[in-house]
């Protein structure tokens, strides 16, 4: 079975270094699509519209299989790969770093290249929170209202987050629990007298 747990980061981080008088200015940032990447991407090139490069690589979704890479410039694999790699070697997801780099006139190479974007890839990890989440379902459900007891007393026991609710001659409930208990919650849902499942996300 897959697990239902993945590592990202809390919040934004920065870093830098400095190699041969190249400053590498550094960000790891929590993404969740790939349009948030790209505003995201689109914002450091406006801020740093006179840097010489604006390297960066993501990882996106639990299952960790959604990524991208992008040297801007720099020599094929010497950045973006880097940057991927410290990504992949903390084993996080949702995640994205930006490496802006301003040349200090001294030409590093491209064994030079890749130790400096990944050094500076590494320093905003290292200032950066790694959180541990789940993978989380939602199901939506049905049911008459004289059994709204039966339907709180699964919910108290199994405790799955309520995110939305509709107690009327019908109710509506949106409930939400990590990907691993949604059969044992499902199981015990269907066995209340009236209760149907509408949706599961």
């Amino acid at each position: 079975m897959t697990s239902d747990v993945y590592k990202t980061i809390a919040a934004g981080s920065e870093g830098s270094v400095t190699e041969q008088r190249s400053k590498f200015i550094s960000y790891a940032l929590p993404v969740r699509t790939p349009e948030d990447v790209k505003e995201k991407i689109a914002a450091f090139r406006k801020q740093y519209y006179d840097a010489r490069h604006v390297c960066w690589a993501y990882m996106l979704g639990a299952e960790r299989l959604q990524f991208r890479v992008n040297d801007d410039g720099e020599p094929s694999s010497t950045a973006g790969k880097p940057i991927l790699g410290v990504i992949n070697s903390h084993g996080l997801t949702d995640v994205l770093i930006v490496v802006v780099r301003y040349f200090g006139g001294v030409k590093l190479g491209t064994s030079g290249l890749i130790v400096a974007y990944r050094a500076a890839a590494t320093d905003a990890i290292a200032n950066a929170e790694i959180i541990e989440k789940t993978v989380n379902e939602t199901v939506s459900i049905e049911f008459a209202y004289p059994f709204l007891n039966d339907v709180m007393k699964i919910v108290k026991e199994i405790n799955p987050q309520v995110l939305t609710q509709t107690f009327e001659t019908d109710c509506e409930m949106t409930l939400q629990i990590r990907q691993s208990e949604m059969e044992k919650l499902k199981s015990r849902l269907v066995k209340v007298e009236s209760l149907r499942v509408t949706n599961n996300k």
